[in-house]
């Protein structure tokens, strides 16, 4: 199989930009709207500190978030607010620091939910953005953070579904992803280069769902692509389905 990240190998370390601090972050969430707020949030330093807390929202957490993360009410309930709380103030500290890196899978979502508790963070860079262009062929079915775990074969024991699991595994294949482009674009470019992928939607080579899933955006009829382009699609998707009308 020759999938470009699998020829990485695991546990592969390069250290390229000057003197960032890499802050691998998740968090979980009362529900995926608008409205929603975060329940928990982790995230991990280069130099191993790590931070994993439980956070009363301003908003019940939603039945089907409690399914996907299994955190309930009864648990948050004694528990401070986010904005309350002295990890709210060092996180800030640590992400308006220009020489520190956001890193996050699906980086939007999560970026989201810190700028509604008053942190912007200033660099930022997508796992999930990076794995999309670092497979221009589309040999990778989904692009999700557990199931690139298992199709990249990365080897660790961390919970699925829980901040803390999803920063151990997200910093694992950012080591694959960073070796990678490393590789492709040399130590002097990558860093603008990661952050410029995070920052801009990426062109997608297939469909991953639907009755087209697994088919080149080149050969899906394009009166499917007029309907799909009337539905809710994260940017990438969007970008793709419209640069695939345009032809």
């Amino acid at each position: 199989m020759n999938i470009i990240l699998l020829s990485i190998r695991s546990g592969f370390k390069i250290k390229i930009w000057s003197n960032p601090l890499f802050i691998f972050l998740d968090t979980e969430t009362t529900g995926t709207a608008e409205k929603d707020r975060l329940c928990q949030l982790a995230y991990k330093t280069e130099t191993g500190e790590i931070v994993n807390e439980l956070f009363k929202p301003p908003l019940p957490i939603a039945i089907d978030a409690m399914c996907v993360h299994h955190i309930t009410n009864e648990m948050v309930e004694d528990k401070p607010a986010f904005k309350d709380s002295p990890d709210c103030q060092k996180l800030a500290g640590l992400l308006s620091d220009g020489s520190n890196v956001l890193v996050a899978h699906n980086a939007k979502f999560d970026v989201d939910m810190l700028i509604k508790e008053g942190i912007n963070p200033k660099k930022v860079v997508c796992s999930l953005k990076l794995a999309r262009n670092l497979d221009p062929e589309g040999k990778i079915p989904k692009y999700n953070l557990q199931y690139l775990r298992y199709f990249l074969k990365i080897n660790i024991q961390a919970t699925a579904h829980d901040a803390l699991g999803d920063i151990l595994i997200l910093e694992k294949l950012f080591e694959r992803l960073l070796a990678r482009m490393n590789k492709d674009f040399g130590p002097e470019a990558v860093e603008n280069k990661m952050i410029e992928i995070s920052s801009n939607p990426v062109l997608l080579s297939r469909m991953y769902f639907g009755k087209h899933k697994g088919q080149f955006f080149r050969d899906i009829p394009k009166d499917y692509l007029q309907w799909l382009s009337g539905t809710d699609l994260d940017e990438d998707m969007r970008f793709t389905v419209e640069h695939h009308l345009m032809m």
